[in-house]
């Protein structure tokens, strides 16, 4: 990380040079209104604000706690140790969590050079994110969407990407602009955040998930990554190869943990894709149906129709219009 912004980040609070001074425990009420330890958005967030930051809060244990919102960790020196929902996360430098709002988590003290971001993040910013990449990304969807659940059966995703260069760019921006711009142009941390995400869901092989699930999470991760690259030619056939999994136990898998079987999955990806050809590019529609995978025009014009309502070049047409009003 940036030397000034590290230095800036590594400053002693208002609130640790109190439990420094009176060798105290987490102060509950700069967190939560209720008996319950449910750290709230309105404590962490200015009104009308959809994301922010803080250092996270060193020197003192916190209790076993929720969030009313999405909440994500970065790393930016030394380590912190982290219970969340009974398993163990070491967050080493340059790596990141993501926590779901339900997961119950207890932070071990963190000490002088453990310094760590924490950003507030309400559901609404990733709503408004992502209608500014029209790009689908069915392993971001799914990523963000589990987060949402109360009942997804992932508590958190621990990103393990300290290596990865422009996940550590777009997030020591975010940090930046948040941090130094009084909150940042909303565009451009929307637009930062859906780049990070995007970056994120390129490396699943990354993702450490712990829990009884942890295989069918990575299963899920494999087969949501395969669909994203391999959307024009990919067949479940070559999936089950590459995945070491029995054709029939893979396809029941997927239905049951998308709600969708592979080829709604792949028919998904590909209508969104052509979508944001046909909006992104001056490609004719026919150079379209060929780049996304099919070589039957009627037919791809016929489910495009059932999606979107209407055929290709009128959506087209609608979406130029609408760009060029705003």
């Amino acid at each position: 990380m940036q030397k000034q912004l590290l230095e800036r980040l590594c400053q002693v609070t208002a609130e640790e040079e109190e439990i420094l001074k009176r060798q105290s425990g987490v102060d509950k009420s700069l967190y939560t209104s209720g008996k319950n330890f449910v750290v709230e958005k309105d404590k962490m967030l200015a009104r009308g604000k959809l994301i922010d930051i803080r250092p996270h809060t060193r020197f003192v244990h916190f209790p076993e706690h929720t969030h009313n919102y999405i909440e994500i960790i970065y790393m930016c020196a030394g380590t912190t140790t982290h219970l969340v929902s009974g398993e163990r996360v070491v967050l080493q430098k340059g790596e990141l969590l993501f926590l779901n709002p339900h997961a119950r988590q207890e932070i071990l003290p963190a000490g002088m050079d453990d310094v760590a971001i924490n950003f507030i993040v309400l559901p609404e910013f990733f709503h408004q994110t992502f209608q500014m990449v029209e790009e689908d990304n069915v392993v971001r969807d799914f990523l963000v969407g589990t987060l949402q659940q109360k009942n997804s059966g992932m508590d958190y995703i621990h990103f393990q990407v300290s290596d990865v260069l422009p996940v550590q760019n777009l997030v020591e921006n975010l940090v930046w602009s948040l941090l130094y711009e009084d909150g940042g142009k909303s565009a451009v941390n929307q637009m930062t955040m859906a780049l990070l995400i995007h970056q994120l869901s390129r490396y699943t092989d990354l993702i450490r998930v712990v829990g009884p699930d942890q295989f069918d999470r990575r299963l899920m991760f494999s087969v949501l990554r395969y669909i994203d690259d391999h959307y024009k030619d990919g067949t479940l056939t070559e999936l089950a190869d590459l995945t070491f999994q029995p054709l029939t136990g893979l396809s029941r898998f997927i239905k049951k943990e998308s709600g969708q079987t592979f080829q709604q999955l792949l028919m998904q990806k590909r209508l969104n894709q052509a979508a944001y050809l046909l909006t992104a590019t001056k490609l004719a529609v026919e150079d379209v149906i060929v780049a996304v995978g099919y070589d039957n025009s009627s037919y791809f014009h016929r489910i495009f129709k059932e999606r979107y309502g209407v055929t290709p070049k009128k959506y087209r047409d609608a979406e130029n219009v609408h760009q060029e009003k705003n």
